[in-house]
């Protein structure tokens, strides 16, 4: 998944939760950001941000915020849009017979929806973005949402369905994601509840540039990370 366009800013504060004040060469320009959860550990005052400006008409902020470089050095996408869309990317290339993402399943709508023959897959998507001593933790603000999508997906494997819960990490060199259980112990409850009946829980590594997040595979060959993604579908499949 890569933007049309990208500009490099220096963070300066951020006055809620929607929006962001950056400096672009020198003069402040107020933006969008595309993320609303804390991102306190992220978005720290002086801190190297990139802006996307998708030019949709008639908007009070130029840009998005999508990306943040955290004062260990490491670049994160925060663009709350972008899981969604590089998994699609990601599943249109993994031999499924039918991918419809947006899938009304009882009282929710499931991120995505697969076939491969007979077999019937369900599969509710979540950002990582926030990260301590190499661990990815989810989430970063309770999410009531979270959970009923955790509940839903149990209910879809008791009937048939293979359900996965996939975790985009949106950040290079995390491989792992925890429930963040301070934050929010009911989402804690929910994952281990879905360990339990059956959910599939799927990690799926990415490396992120300015402008493009992307999961992980080499140019010219598949890398470890990769190779373990692949092993987890086959053995779904």
């Amino acid at each position: 998944m890569k933007y049309d366009n990208i500009t490099e800013a220096v963070f300066l504060r951020r006055p809620n939760r929607f929006i962001a004040e950056v400096e672009i060469d020198g003069h402040k320009e107020t933006v969008h950001v595309k993320n609303t959860g804390g991102c306190k550990e992220l978005l720290i005052p002086g801190c190297e941000v990139w802006l996307t400006a998708p030019g949709t008409p008639d908007r009070k902020t130029k840009y998005d915020l999508v990306a943040v470089r955290k004062e260990t050095g490491i670049l994160f996408n925060i663009d709350s849009q972008a899981p969604n869309k590089v998994v699609k990317e990601w599943l249109d290339g993994q031999g499924y017979d039918r991918v419809i993402p947006e899938y009304t399943y009882g009282d929710s709508r499931i991120d995505f929806y697969m076939e491969s023959g007979d077999q019937k897959f369900l599969m509710e998507v979540k950002g990582c973005t926030l990260e301590f001593d190499g661990i990815g933790y989810f989430p970063d603000a309770p999410t009531e949402r979270g959970v009923k999508h955790i509940r839903e997906l149990m209910k879809a494997k008791e009937a048939g369905y293979h359900a996965i819960l996939a975790f985009v990490i949106q950040m290079d060199g995390v491989t792992e994601v925890r429930p963040n259980k301070d934050t929010d112990p009911e989402f804690a409850k929910a994952i281990s509840e879905a360990k339990k009946a059956g959910v599939e829980m799927l990690f799926l590594t990415c490396h992120v540039e300015p402008d493009e997040l992307v999961i992980n595979y080499r140019r010219n060959g598949r890398n470890e990370d990769m190779a373990k993604v692949e092993e987890c579908i086959k053995a779904l499949l």
